[in-house]
């Protein structure tokens, strides 16, 4: 889904949506709470290292907070936790319990902050898995997003947990919890350990390799967060069918689905009234390529309405897709929209058949089955609510187990339905019979005299 067709989803879902009368649907509420963030540096003994245009890395570090610290925008609570930074010694069980909150998070006192980073000397273990939970303890809850900052540049020295592991459990308690990565070096193993860590919690992994680097993209983490953190998805979870489904309204959702679940849910909607809605799974662990994830709005009888698809082969990190339908005539289609931000078009006119080729017992593709043409044959009224049915077909790879399930990001919009535009056809019957001799007529004509031109300037040549 585009970026302006989920700010849309969003600010309809703030406003509120004229829904129809029984249970209030879930839906995300705007707060005025600050924004809350930690910054978790590691301290460890690689930190020494001069990697960084000579510099050590810690140099490096210290130098970054302090510019973020002096940059940090009105209204952020942040705070500071290390870890490895106090515990010199060999015994593991003391040093992988080493890390500790410098600058509790609340309005920073910039004295205070850049006066406890200074002090910080690289010394002990890499306990991150450990620090990840403790930070999510500093932060607290509420009703809006946490963020974390990791910046390592060492893996996990003190596993169990690992960290990967935290990352996921962190976030299926629904403590909208995000952590993003920073690494300060290139090493591969790393890398796939950061990456892990942000993929589970839908946050973002990069990395620096000079303090202008790390400072300039801590700050731009801080202000994305800003621009973001009220727009939190909500907590959902949904059922085995529809029935027992939890009712939507327009807005941002997020759950958790195993492998080769599914997960439904419900939307009211009115006959005047266009459903539009996506999904977005991260792949925050190893699976088997060539998988898939499916979306469906299906009638509470059962009767699929219409679906979006996309698949992936093991290249990509999120898979997403996206569906419309809606009760009023020339109005179902689907729109599935791959990693490329295309959308297909089956036929020119926006109706898209992207079921496969599976059809209903009228031998009417499924995905373009019209709610008002089932009406008028007598068949059933347009529903009143509409099942959304969330599928895929992953499988675990190499030990990865499926518990808690993969995150997934749902968005629903609810617009004014608006049909189709009619393209300028060549009309039936005689008309159209009429129009081609025409046709036939002035290319005949054009052609004779562009032949008798080009003969004639060839002879006198």
């Amino acid at each position: 889904m585009t970026i302006r067709r989920t700010a849309q989803v969003v600010l309809i879902g703030l406003l509120g949506v004229i829904i129809l009368p029984g249970t209030p649907p879930a839906g995300a509420d705007e707060t005025t709470e600050n924004l809350r963030m930690q910054l978790v540096l590691d301290v460890s003994g690689s930190m020494r290292e001069p990697d960084m245009n000579g510099q050590t890395r810690m140099a490096v570090a210290q130098r970054a907070f302090n510019e973020v610290v002096d940059a940090v925008p009105a209204g952020t609570d942040l705070g500071i936790r290390v870890l490895g930074a106090t515990y010199p010694g060999d015994d593991k069980a003391l040093g992988c319990q080493d890390t500790q909150q410098i600058v509790p998070v609340g309005p920073v006192d910039r004295d205070q902050a850049k006066a406890a980073i200074a002090s910080l000397r690289p010394t002990g273990f890499t306990p991150i898995g450990l620090a990840l939970r403790e930070a999510a303890k500093d932060l607290g809850s509420g009703e809006t997003a946490r963020r974390i900052v990791l910046i390592t540049d060492g893996e996990d020295t003190c596993a169990p947990p690992d960290p990967c592991d935290v990352a996921r459990e962190l976030a299926a308690q629904g403590t909208r919890l995000i952590v993003d990565t920073l690494g300060l070096t290139l090493d591969d193993k790393v890398r796939q350990q950061l990456v892990c860590i942000a993929g589970a919690t839908g946050g973002t992994y990069t990395t620096a390799q000079s303090a202008d680097q790390l400072a300039d993209r801590i700050n731009q983490l801080v202000d994305r967060a800003q621009d973001t953190y009220t727009r939190t998805p909500e907590l959902v979870t949904g059922s085995t069918d529809c029935t027992a489904a939890p009712l939507l309204a327009a807005g941002v959702y997020t759950d958790r689905e195993r492998f080769e679940e599914h997960r439904w849910y419900r939307v009211p909607i009115r006959a005047d009234q266009e459903l539009r809605a996506s999904v977005s799974i991260a792949l925050d662990r190893p699976v088997n390529r060539d998988y898939g994830i499916l979306l469906r709005a299906v009638h509470p009888n059962g009767r699929e309405l219409v679906r979006g698809t996309d698949a992936g082969s093991g290249r990509t990190d999120v898979l997403s897709t996206g569906l419309r339908w809606s009760a009023g005539p020339d109005t179902d289609r689907t729109d599935d929209t791959g990693p490329d931000g295309d959308t297909d078009r089956a036929d020119g006119t926006g109706q898209t058949d992207d079921t496969g080729g599976t059809s209903d017992p009228a031998g009417t593709p499924s995905g373009t089955v019209s709610a008002a043409a089932s009406t008028a044959a007598g068949t059933e009224p347009p529903p009143a609510e509409v099942c959304l049915v969330v599928s895929n077909s992953f499988a675990a790879a190499g030990g990865a187990g499926d518990a808690p399930g993969m995150p997934i990001e749902l968005t629903v919009d609810l617009v004014a339905a608006s049909p189709t535009p009619d393209s300028p056809g060549l009309g039936r019957g005689w008309l159209l019979l009429v129009v081609l001799s025409l046709a036939g007529l002035v290319t005949g004509v054009l052609a004779g005299w562009l032949t008798r031109w080009w003969t004639t300037v060839w002879k006198e040549s």
